[in-house]
């Protein structure tokens, strides 16, 4: 049942007058009153209407984009693609035209559901939310919730690069099947003759850390191989150089490093060569994603592709309607092996 201004108000014990000074903040209240009111709001999850919309039930021509870091050229990638996408056809306000807004997390959990409350308020058309997910049970209830009460208003909503919400076909998902391509990425250092790989993983609480791992772990367990060193970090260079250090330190014999993506194998990169190692003549180096700059790097990395450009295209078109939704609304992105110079038969 939806929450009015009439039940905040009798949930704070005051008039709906009172209670719609405080929200729209024209009009001074005792500060006692107006905590009573902002409690009852979130008790009650009220959501007010933003001035996008003159009616109740109509969506606005906002599109919300949720991603961790713009500046990652993983999320910039899809985000960039799905706003092409949205405007596509559009020519101005009788054309349909959408304003796509792109909501930096910074990977915080608070500014998730913060950002989705906000567009909620505005009665967004659509949000896209980009990137994996936070595997904590409570967040991940409250997304769902959050998605829930967005659908039901009419705005819809397309997961791109994140696993499906449990049990809510209404939400399309397009998850990259990044256990398939971790587990043929590890496949390919085994075939070289690989028998001591080193792994830096990402943040341990995200789903997409999970799923890599996974496939890594799945290729050691197929060929009778127990598992190397793991050391766990966040997607930057920075981490990589760190971690890379650390695997060094438990097993000066690695032979190859697997990093959680290809800006987190720059780092482990850097980190080689900072000891004295040669890439790939003593140490290979494998990363994930095929972001742009990967077949620039000196070697070239051997890295796993992601099509970024064309989910993130899809994306839009799915927050638009101009693509029907996939069965049972979710689509499983392949993922591919691109073999490039800095994987190589270990010596000896």
């Amino acid at each position: 049942m939806t929450v009015t201004l009439a039940d905040v108000a009798a949930r704070a014990q005051v008039s709906p007058a009172t209670v719609s000074r405080v929200l729209n903040g024209n009009y001074p209240v005792a500060a006692s009153t107006r905590e009573r009111v902002l409690r009852a709001v979130d008790e009650l999850d009220y959501v007010l209407n933003g001035p996008a919309s003159s009616l109740a039930a109509a969506t606005s021509d906002l599109v919300g984009i949720l991603v961790n870091d713009i500046a990652d050229p993983f999320f910039g990638i899809m985000a960039g693609a799905a706003q092409s996408a949205i405007g596509e056809g559009a020519s101005g306000r009788a054309g349909g035209e959408k304003l796509a807004v792109v909501c930096n997390t910074g990977g915080s959990p608070e500014r998730e559901l913060t950002y989705l409350t906000l567009l909620q308020r505005q009665r967004a058309a659509a949000v896209i939310l980009t990137g994996g997910s936070l595997e904590d049970p409570e967040h991940m209830a409250a997304v769902a919730a959050k998605l829930s009460r967005l659908t039901d208003a009419g705005t819809r909503i397309v997961l791109c690069g994140r696993p499906p919400v449990a049990g809510d076909a209404s939400v399309a998902a397009l998850a990259f099947d990044n256990r398939a391509g971790a587990r043929r990425l590890t496949e390919h250092l085994l075939t070289l003759g690989h028998r001591r790989i080193g792994y830096v993983a990402g943040p341990a609480d995200r789903t997409t850390t999970r799923h890599r791992l996974e496939g890594h772990r799945e290729a050691l367990a197929g060929a009778g191989l127990p598992e190397g060193p793991v050391v766990h970090g966040s997607y930057d260079r920075g981490s990589g150089y760190d971690a890379t250090l650390e695997l060094l330190r438990r097993e000066p014999s690695l032979t190859a490093v697997v990093a959680a993506n290809d800006t987190v194998a720059l780092g482990a990169c850097a980190a080689l060569r900072d000891r004295g190692l040669r890439i790939p003549d003593d140490v290979s180096v494998a990363g994930f994603d095929d972001l742009p700059f990967s077949v620039d790097a000196v070697p070239a990395l051997t890295t796993v592709r992601l099509p970024l450009q064309e989910a993130g295209a899809r994306a839009g078109r799915l927050a638009m309607g101009t693509e029907e939704a996939p069965p049972g609304g979710l689509a499983t992105v392949p993922a591919e092996l691109l073999v490039r110079n800095s994987t190589a038969r270990p010596r000896g």
